[in-house]
């Protein structure tokens, strides 16, 4: 096993460097990452018969000032073990002056700080110092009482080299599992009596850019995962430490922090009671609690599962956790007297579970899942816009963990889907042409579902900001915009525009484009390759129409074709019809996707399908004078 550089031995090589030769263009590069988990026998303990330590060691090299951000460091650690702490950690900048001698800036120990993330989690954090273009960064720690379960070779910026190593006794049997499609090293020397020293290798990482409607980027980089199996320790038989749904759902029921959270009765308050009390109707009963919940409780920006202060502690504080507020939405609807359940979920930016692997750790929020007569409902009283009969976004197409007792035979994995409900927009545009070639006019767009939620959320940075949006990179101009049924969940957005838009001019030609306030305007598959699998998370739905009238002596040169367009899946369908006659030109345009997400290996003839697609909706209507 190769020998890296001591901490503090950097050649004046890598300071001189001024690229990554297997990622051109980088603004950054890990040199070396590296980290050795040993587990070790701690025979005094019954109930901790051993302790785990991971010394962990990374040297970054910086290109250009897009790679500074890599100077800024955040390491999560537990806490919900006192026993856990990160020791032993130095951190240093490493530069040239002028005369190419090589300066070392260490960072000040005062600088150092630990933030709280909850009771379970804390991070380390500190900045590099003296950081500029050239530069080398490097630190070191040591994860006490802990060791890494998963180990990521590649990251956002392209890695050269990367090492895990694991060191255990023969009593321990632990299981490490690769989630590599390039090529990985491996290495290992039994030491007979002693135990295990194993190593894994990856080099020459290209980094992992964000790519348009990517989800969570661990779930695509290269990585393994180790877990504790077994102890078997000579003359008592092996004892398994794999754990099993079942198990996880128990604990948690137990757990002071959840479980013992879901029956605190929580005193309603005089308004919200004055609300429930006429309503018999269980839906109309969910969706006043849900609205109160959402209207009433301020999160405080933390995910969890955990109801760390208590539920009656934050209902009164009117402030607390996703999983607080969740617990509290729970509490209140089962004594409303609906049947709910708690569901642990994993949202889009946590990435994707492993139902095949127990373990809480996995889920990054709590929800509530309530069934009505055949239906299901999927809350979150964090999420301020989404109402009770859409599942939130963030977890749609993914699985829940319904944690309900066992014997109940009701607990398990639920799909979080509904093909009802989509990301649709409705455009119907009504505009005349005038002699001067303005054309001016009225539209009306209809925003359902999850498109509507998504308006409502642009909404809220500005109505300027809105109107850029909604007209994209066209000469569109809109003079007035009417905003109707925001605040009815059962209604989609009415938008009534009021616009002008110019038309184009060659020779005796005129042309214009009908593609408004759909939301079709930019491509955003115009990448050669793909690494991530593309995920809308909705099927989508868009639709414009429109009458347009040309000024008198008008007439138009000919039509675009006719065109039907479809993916060999038949996912994705495109139509455009358009007819003419004296002076009125109508037109129909639809868009549909079928399903939420297409694979990195479908990527090619999706980019293909929606370059011709833009193509399409580019393409211009002429017109000319009789």
């Amino acid at each position: 096993m190769a020998k890296l550089p001591g901490f503090g031995e950097v050649d004046k090589a890598e300071l001189k460097m001024t690229e990554c030769t297997f990622d051109k263009g980088a603004a950054a590069m890990v040199i070396f990452d590296e980290a050795e988990s040993a587990f070790r026998l701690n025979l005094e303990s019954a109930t901790m018969p051993f302790f785990e330590q991971t010394d962990h060691r990374i040297r970054i090299k910086i290109f250009n000032e897009k790679g500074f951000e890599n100077a800024n460091i955040k390491i999560r650690y537990p806490t919900s073990d006192k026993r856990v702490s990160i020791m032993r950690l130095n951190a240093q900048t490493y530069n040239l002056d002028e005369a190419g001698n090589i300066v070392v800036t260490k960072v000040d120990k005062a600088s150092i700080f630990d933030k709280v993330i909850n009771s379970r989690y804390s991070e380390k954090i500190f900045a590099f110092p003296n950081v500029k273009t050239g530069s080398v960064i490097e630190y070191s720690y040591r994860l006490d009482n802990a060791s890494r379960s998963e180990w990521y070779f590649q990251k956002s910026i392209p890695v050269q080299f990367s090492r895990f190593i694991i060191d255990f006794p023969p009593e321990l049997i632990i299981s490490v599992t690769p989630y590599c499609t390039l090529p990985l090293s491996k290495g290992k020397n039994d030491r007979k009596g002693v135990g295990n020293y194993s190593w894994y290798t990856m080099n020459n990482l290209p980094g992992l850019p964000n790519e348009p409607f990517m989800t969570c980027r661990e779930d695509y980089l290269q990585r393994l995962e180790s877990n504790l199996v077994a102890l078997d320790f000579p003359g008592i038989p092996r004892k398994s430490l794999i754990r099993t749904w079942p198990g996880i759902i128990k604990e948690i029921i137990e757990d002071e922090d959840f479980g013992r959270q879901l029956n605190k009765n929580l005193p309603r308050t005089a308004e919200l009671e004055a609300m429930i009390r006429p309503v018999d109707d269980d839906y109309k009963r969910m969706c006043i609690i849900h609205k109160y919940v959402r209207n009433n409780m301020e999160w405080n920006n933390y995910d969890n599962i955990w109801a760390f202060n208590g539920v009656k502690s934050a209902w009164k504080d009117k402030k607390g956790t996703s999983g607080e507020i969740n617990l509290i939405l729970i509490n209140l609807l089962k004594d409303a007297g609906l049947k709910v359940s708690p569901i642990l979920v994993s949202t889009r930016e946590n990435g994707i579970v492993n139902t095949s692997l127990a373990g809480y750790r996995q889920f990054n929020k709590v929800l509530a899942y309530v069934e009505i007569k055949d239906k299901v409902y999927v809350l979150d009283a964090t999420e301020k816009n989404t109402p009770s009969h859409l599942i939130p976004f963030d977890v749609l197409a993914s699985e829940g963990l319904v944690i309900k007792k066992i014997d109940t035979y009701e607990w398990g994995w639920k799909t979080l889907w509904n093909v009802v409900h989509q990301k649709k927009n409705d455009v119907f545009i009504n505009a005349e042409i005038d002699e001067g070639g303005m054309m001016k006019g009225y539209a009306m767009a209809r925003s359902y579902d999850y498109e509507k939620i998504r308006h409502i959320q642009l909404l809220k940075e500005g109505e300027e900001k809105f109107k850029e949006i909604m007209i994209g990179k066209t000469d569109a101009k809109i003079d007035s915009l009417g905003l109707a049924d925001a605040d009815n969940d059962t209604l989609p957005l009415l938008q009534t525009i009021k616009f002008t838009a110019p038309t184009a001019s060659s020779g005796n030609y005129r042309y214009f484009s009908i593609n408004y306030f759909a939301g079709l305007n930019k491509n955003p598959f115009i990448d050669e390759e793909r690494k991530t699998d593309v995920f809308f998370g909705v099927n989508q739905k868009y639709h414009i129409s429109g009458n347009i009238f040309l000024p008198d002596g008008y007439q138009m040169e000919g039509l675009p074709k006719n065109v039907k367009m479809i993916t060999s899946d038949t996912s994705v369908v495109f139509r455009r019809q358009s007819t003419y006659s004296d002076g009125f030109l109508m037109i129909d345009i639809s868009l549909e996707l079928k399903k939420p997400y297409y694979s990195a290996e479908e990527y090619l003839e999706l980019r293909e399908f929606y370059k011709k697609l833009t193509e399409l909706l580019d393409e211009k209507y002429v017109y000319l004078k009789k």
